[in-house]
Formats: C-alpha cells, structure tokens, sequence
C-alpha cells in the first residue's frame, strides 16, 4: 500500500486496482471475508492506510461477465450547487446510486468520471442512499477528501434531511439514540438468492450495536387525504414532515430509527408501512420521501464554515403542496 492511495475506502482501493473486474465481484469478496488486511477481516468502508499489507483471493472470472462489467458509465453532470479546484457538491436526484457494485453497473461518480475526462481526481467524500435525493460532496484533490472524511469520522459536519413520515410525530420525541446492527439478509424464495443489506435496532447493551443518535424536529403537520373510492367519510390521516439530523452516519439509519419510533417514512421501501406506500403512489408519491437538504463543513483548505442548501425536488415539492396544511406545534 503506497501512500497516494493512504485514506481511501477499502472497495475504492481494489475497484481502481483491480481494473477490469466488476465490481459486483469486489464486493462479494470483501462481504465474504476473503479480503484480508492487515490478516484481518476488513468491510467495505474500512480506511487503508500506507503500509498496508492486503491480501485477495485468485481473481478468476468469466470473459462473458468481465467484459459486460466493463462498458463505460455513460457520462453525466449533475445540478452544482458549489464548486472551487479542492471539492464539488451536487444536487443528486433520487433513483441514482452514488456508485457501482452490489448488482449496479454505475453510479454518480462512475458517470462524473467520464463527464469530466479531464479531472485529475473525483472521489466520493460521503455516501446516500440510492432512493434519497440532496447534497452529496465529491472531492477534487486528495488532501480535500481526507480532511472532508475527518470531519465527517469526528461528527464535526452538520447533516440535515426532511423526511415525511406517516402519523403525528410527538413534538417532544426530539433525539433518538438506539443502537444499530448490519446484517444480510437471505434473498426471498424465487429470486436469484442474493442476500439484501439490512439495518435493525439492537438494545444498548447487544455486543454488534453501533451507537446511533438521530435529532427530530416538527417541520409541518399535514393530513394526507383519504385513498381513492373512501371519500371523505373516512376523514383526514395524519402525517408529519420531519427536519432529521444525523450525528452518527450509520447505513439506513434515519429510515430505520423513524420506521423504530412508528413513524416510517413515506415511500419507504424497506423499512415502509407498504399499504400507506401503496396508498401514496396513487397520490403522486412515486418514491421514498427524504432528501438531504443541508450540509455544514469546514472547507477543506481555507477551513471557512460552509453551508449548503438543496430545496426539495420538483416531484416533492410538488407532493407536499398538495397536502393539508397544519401550524406546526411551538
């Protein structure tokens, strides 16, 4: 492990040293166990470092599947909401992933990539979810995605999401603070059998809990109207809109800890009440409702406190406005 390659996330590390291979395959083998550093196991996310030593297993691949892994993301910009020469922030919108694997050819910075054949470097500095829309940070030079992930390993940047969920949210349930744990969870019966990624509460005390702390704040009460064919007789449901911000960067964690409290969010299609989704996608919601709005950070070299702001997508927007309005409680 040379020292250029110091900081990275471990999949980055191998996708870009192991050209050629899909990266479907890179990480089957780290969820597998099969990579090794340091003679440890290591996930996905684990930091190298320089001096590293890495070990893999023989890397043997049909030419069918290498060579279909290997056609070029198309290239793509995204809507910019802040450039300089050290880091760029996009507005990603829903449906993208932020990068290829796990059954996706592509994602926002494969694409970046061959939009900016020119750029030097382009790396991910944070992830989102592939259905959540909003900021997202790619850095320009090394030593900016360094200093950026610091900051976001220290809990030093500041992250906020609106998220709609079903019900009335209690004004006073403000910090959730529940442990998470990662799992994989088996392919359902008919399916091609891959494993699925999934997130649970854990009590305080269970050993493979990651602590978690999510902050909640009422942004809107709204009343949802009745599904098509009830009427009015039926009256209004209740739902709230949420300002949620994440001290912890767990994966699923906002969607998890609301679905935990009773308050999925809308569209969600996890961790969802899926008769409300059902209900909601014939009133216009045709996917998950959270959107990372704002993101604080110190800049990575001039070290100025840096805020940005992504409003709602028009397909939100849109839905909201055509909810029932109710003063938000004090």
């Amino acid at each position: 492990m040379d020292e250029e390659s110091s900081g990275q996330r471990l999949d980055n590390f191998l996708i870009r040293q192991l050209k050629g291979v899909p990266k479907t395959h890179v990480y089957r083998i780290i969820r597998s166990g099969e990579v090794r550093v340091n003679k440890g196991r290591a996930a996905a996310d684990t930091r190298v470092a320089a001096g590293d030593t890495i070990r893999l297993p023989p890397v043997r691949l049909p030419e069918r599947v290498a060579s279909a892994d290997q056609r070029p993301a198309p290239a793509r910009e995204f809507p910019v909401l802040f450039e300089d020469e050290h880091l760029l922030a996009i507005a990603k919108p829903a449906g993208v992933a932020v990068h290829g694997g796990s059954g996706v050819s592509f994602g926002v910075i494969e694409q970046l990539r061959q939009a900016r054949p020119g750029a030097k470097f382009l790396e991910l500095v944070h992830r989102l979810d592939r259905e959540t829309s909003g900021i997202l940070l790619v850095a320009k030079r090394r030593s900016a995605l360094t200093r950026l992930q610091d900051q976001f390993r220290e809990r030093e940047t500041g992250k906020t999401y609106l998220a709609l969920v079903g019900g009335a949210w209690p004004a006073s349930r403000k910090v959730i603070d529940v442990p998470l744990h990662k799992y994989l969870q088996a392919g359902a019966a008919g399916t091609s059998g891959a494993s699925e990624r999934r997130v649970r509460v854990v009590a305080k005390d269970d050993p493979d809990g990651m602590r978690a702390i999510t902050l909640v704040k009422v942004a809107q009460r709204l009343s949802l109207p009745p599904p098509p064919g009830e009427g009015g007789g039926g009256g209004l449901r209740e739902a709230t809109l949420l300002e949620v911000t994440i001290k912890t960067g767990r994966t699923h964690q906002i969607r998890v800890h609301l679905a935990s409290q009773g308050h999925p969010i809308a569209g969600d299609d996890k961790y969802g009440d899926f008769e409300l989704n059902k209900a909601l996608h014939r009133q216009g919601l045709k996917r998950m409702f959270l959107h990372a709005c704002r993101l604080q950070f110190l800049h990575p070299a001039s070290l100025a406190r840096v805020e940005l702001l992504a409003p709602l997508p028009p397909d939100l927007q849109s839905f909201t406005d055509s909810l029932h309005h109710a003063p938000a409680p004090v």
